[in-house]
């Protein structure tokens, strides 16, 4: 098994050998790719297998087991996602930034590649071809440390991409893949900042937290997500009732996902009854403060139940007297990810869009949509919950970083 010093030095050299790359170069190495996978999905269903079983064995949850399951229609996900992000302009060499100085020096603001992109994540191993593409396209080298319950799938996929970027005649370590389970590893990866420029965490509030807490490498902090829905007074129940329902129900075990309700006092009576009537029909648990007891049987609501990601049919629901009671609330709670407001009210909307803190804030929309394809980005390494560099789905540019080039004939400062 290669040291870990080793992969670093291998991803310092590759990184600018990918950041020399033309757009046409890398996007034929995406596409072989992307065929190479199809090619070998016998292969990779063969060592996903392997997880499966253990998983199994261990117990694993099934919605845990289906995350980490691969087959030939997932596979070809995978190698679609991949064509897709050939589509997508090329960030490198944008100039975002351009004016002369008197003393006739033209500055220009170019965007680059950050260099080499850490990346720690968990059981999905889609997300090793996902998180590939995206670098490699931004002209980044990456170093990928999946989680033990994926790792033969991993490897596999790993093999497979590295084999095809060589017949591409693209170095294999633009991508390279930690295959050490146990902890100390992890720990080891995030204290290589002498070769790592990022480290991005992509998984659970244990995983997260861990990397954001010992990592001397940058951190893009992705982030859990206690997403809230505020019904206000003025909102339009039926609508509020067909995003609730989406938000909360459509897949439950994602970062996106309603977890909290905030009810403005004037239509809770209207607005409770029908709602926890339409959740009944995917047994979702309801668990309400006194004002919501009033007018439905619930589970009283506790404390910790407001700032829990559920990822699951469960929903916490607080009620308020005003709508600066309820950014009050959520601001206190959240995560920083994505909140709504179901309001028929301009004022209210605007007043909820400038002042609750999260990387998305919607106007009657379901919090769902908070992810990279539906942005048009084509694809999202993470959702940043932080505000330094990136917030938000992180798409190619939020890959990036940038650096000034400077022209001149020949000044020099007085």
């Amino acid at each position: 098994m290669i040291q870990l010093t080793e992969l670093g030095k291998r991803a310092a050299s590759a990184k600018y050998m990918v950041q020399r790359l033309t757009t046409e170069e890398k996007n034929v190495a995406l596409a072989k790719v992307a065929q190479a996978l199809v090619a070998h999905a016998d292969t990779l269903i063969e060592a996903n297998a392997l997880d499966i079983k253990a998983g199994e064995e261990k117990g694993m949850h099934s919605g845990l087991l289906d995350r980490l399951r691969l087959n030939k229609e997932r596979i070809e996900g995978m190698a679609e996602g991949l064509m897709q992000v050939t589509e997508l302009p090329d960030p490198i060499g944008e100039v975002l930034e351009s004016f002369v100085r008197p003393n006739g020096l033209l500055v220009e603001k170019r965007r680059v590649p950050m260099g080499v992109i850490g990346i720690i994540y968990e059981s999905r191993p889609n997300v090793t071809a996902d998180a590939f593409g995206l670098c490699f396209k931004s002209g980044n080298a990456v170093i990928l440390k999946g989680g033990s319950d994926a790792i033969n799938s991993n490897k596999a996929i790993t093999e497979v991409i590295r084999q095809a970027l060589k017949e591409a005649g693209v170095t294999e370590d633009a991508i390279q893949l930690i295959e050490a389970t146990d902890r100390s590893v992890t720990q080891e990866f995030m204290r290589m900042k002498e070769y790592v420029d990022v480290l991005i965490p992509r998984g659970g509030a244990g995983l997260i937290r861990s990397v954001v807490e010992n990592s001397t490498i940058p951190v893009i902090e992705t982030g859990t997500g206690n997403c809230h829905i505020y019904v206000d007074a003025s909102a339009d129940l039926e609508k509020a009732v067909s995003i609730i329902f989406n938000a909360k129900t459509q897949r439950i075990g994602v970062c996106n996902a309603c977890e909290s309700l905030v009810v403005h006092e004037a239509v809770k009576g209207a607005l409770l009854p029908r709602l926890a009537e339409k959740l009944k029909e995917k047994q979702v648990e309801i668990r309400g403060d006194e004002a919501t007891r009033e007018v439905i049987d619930c589970i009283p609501v506790t404390e910790e139940d407001y700032g829990t990601e559920y990822l699951d049919y469960i929903v916490s629901v607080k009620t308020v007297q005003s709508v600066e009671e309820a950014i009050a609330h959520i601001n206190r709670y959240n995560t920083k990810h994505s909140e709504a407001i179901i309001t028929e009210d301009t004022a209210s909307a605007e007043k909820f869009l400038n002042e609750v803190d999260a990387a998305c804030v919607y106007v009657n929309a379901s919090t769902r949509f908070t992810d990279g394809f539906e942005f048009g980005f084509g694809a999202e390494i993470g959702i940043s919950t932080q505000k330094l560099h990136a917030r938000g789905p992180m798409g190619l540019r939020e890959l990036t970083s940038y650096k000034y080039t400077i022209k001149g004939d020949g000044q020099v400062r007085g």
